[in-house]
């Protein structure tokens, strides 16, 4: 499966390094020296070095050069090809796209929709949950989500009376 890791910006200096967007929790893994990364319609990239600067991730790839080749690839989304088993070192992390299309259901066994995605927002993820009656938010924190079991593609919410009911009306 082909995952978005990053989307390069604008160069930095004269030597071809750019600076990346990242779109990933594992910049230093996907990011590393040798890494490939997928790119549409175009040859692969591949990554001779990255740093960090200013809280920016530089990364300069193999055959580019100076600015102007740099400059070129303003805007390219970066992709890695990932194995669908593939989980994140920290058990309680998730792909996302190992969440959508799970099935959700209440710790009471109601069945509440379906994981149509994440929403990343700045203070916390939300499962963004369709329903018959349209879409559920439902922070995702474990509190309210205490159970998420892959293998079966389930996941069971715990939500405060009153949360469901106000977002399907």
């Amino acid at each position: 499966m082909r995952v978005v890791v990053g989307r390069i910006g604008r160069p930095h200096g004269v030597r071809g390094a750019v600076t990346v967007e990242c779109r990933t929790d594992e910049p230093d893994d996907r990011f590393a020296p040798g890494a490939v990364l997928l790119v549409d319609d175009a040859p692969s990239l591949v990554v001779s070095g990255s740093q960090w600067h200013s809280g920016r991730l530089l990364v300069q790839f193999v055959g580019v050069d100076d600015r102007s080749a740099a400059e070129a690839l303003r805007g390219t989304v970066l992709e890695v090809e990932r194995d669908d088993a593939e989980r994140p070192a920290d058990p309680d992390e998730f792909y996302d796209t190992a969440l959508v299309g799970c099935k959700v259901v209440t710790t009471a066994g109601e069945t509440v929709g379906t994981v149509a995605e994440v929403a990343h927002l700045p203070a916390q993820d939300l499962l963004v949950i369709a329903t018959d009656a349209g879409e559920v938010l439902i922070p995702f924190v474990s509190a309210l989500v205490p159970v998420v079991d892959l293998s079966a593609r389930l996941i069971t919410v715990d939500p405060p009376p009153g949360l469901l009911d106000q977002q399907e009306d």
